[in-house]
């Protein structure tokens, strides 16, 4: 179980990118109910209807704006979420994916070097840096070998991050589970935006991950803004769980139509966009270099874990599932 020390307040101001998506938008209401008025986050043109009280429209490709407003601020924080993770959008525009992901980190990095004092950084990479061929579990030293465009992309970031801001935190995140500004741009989002509209989704039985709450990431992501840990870390739940595992227990959670999931491995899905396979998470480096393990397992409640593949199938008195108890279960930690 999660078992966090008192947090200490973060240097201010704080900038956090990638706020469209879910591990961004997360970090920023979090940040900005902590330190209000002290929090700036970023978004990209195209993602124009995302805004609110310190929101700031500042493509990641504008390096004038982006350091512009570095040097307006002056921020002493950076909680780096940016990155598009679509993967088809990536793989039929390699491009577009490689001019976000990375050559707008490469932005980043120079505007945090333009201020001229120290900054404290946290950059969230992905575990789809990996292929997912054999049995999982990497660790920091296994070679990167991704499938996709976006993988490769995020491989690309990782390094600039390393070479160019050697005292930054490198976090490899899997799937962050919580809420979105779009309602389908998150794992949870997507599965439950379709079961909503009572339309199937199909997940795969042999892609696996090591998820965890936005709510524990958060506080990850504080700890590590206050305390000198450069470097790379595997930060994946602790619990292992399929895509259809996943859309299981969303399924079954939020009370929805059961045949509307289906499942298939992923060589079935069809060559674009290519599919990892098992590519969980060993954060040993992590829960020791903390002394406490930083995620509590999704989702908390064991009684929520499918033991079979038509387990969502067959009733259970001992679980009524709605969307009101999804929120509460999936995309907020009970322990909070």
């Amino acid at each position: 179980m999660a078992n966090y020390p008192p947090l200490e307040d973060i240097e201010l101001p704080l900038l956090v990118t990638g706020i469209a998506g879910v591990a961004g938008f997360n970090a920023f209401h979090y940040y900005c109910s902590k330190y209000p008025g002290q929090v700036i986050g970023i978004r990209r043109d195209e993602y124009w209807p995302l805004a609110g009280d310190g929101i700031v429209g500042c493509d990641i490709l504008d390096k004038e704006k982006l350091v512009a407003l570095f040097q307006q601020y002056q921020f002493r924080s950076v909680m780096s979420g940016l990155g598009t993770c679509r993967l088809k959008s990536c793989e039929l525009d390699p491009n577009m994916a490689q001019q976000v992901n990375v050559v707008g980190i490469n932005n980043l990095i120079d505007a945090i070097k333009s201020v001229g004092h120290p900054v404290n950084v946290v950059h969230l990479s992905i575990d789809l840096v990996f292929s997912g061929i054999g049995n999982g579990g990497y660790i920091e030293s296994d070679t990167p070998d991704p499938v996709t465009v976006y993988g490769k992309t995020m491989v690309e970031a990782e390094s600039l991050v390393k070479s160019l801001l050697p005292e930054a935190t490198i976090l490899r995140i899997s799937l962050p589970m919580g809420i979105s500004f779009s309602g389908h741009a998150g794992a949870i989002d997507w599965i439950q935006s379709r079961f909503k509209n009572n339309k199937p989704a199909t997940l795969y039985f042999d892609e696996i991950r090591t998820p965890q709450y936005t709510d524990c990431l958060n506080k990850l992501t504080h700890w590590m803004l206050t305390h000198r840990h450069p470097g790379l870390f595997h930060a994946g739940g602790p619990r292992q769980l399929s895509l259809y595992q996943i859309g299981q227990i969303v399924n079954r959670i939020g009370g929805y139509n059961p045949d509307n999931l289906k499942g298939c491995p992923r060589i079935d899905a069809g060559p674009t966009p290519p599919r990892a396979g098992n590519v969980s998470l060993n954060s040993e480096k992590l829960i020791t270099t903390l002394g406490f393990q930083p995620f509590d397992a999704w989702p908390l409640n064991t009684a929520y874990l499918p033991h079979d593949r038509d387990w969502h199938h067959r009733v259970d008195t001992t679980i009524t599932g709605s969307p009101e108890l999804l929120e509460a279960v999936l995309y907020n930690n009970p322990n909070d």
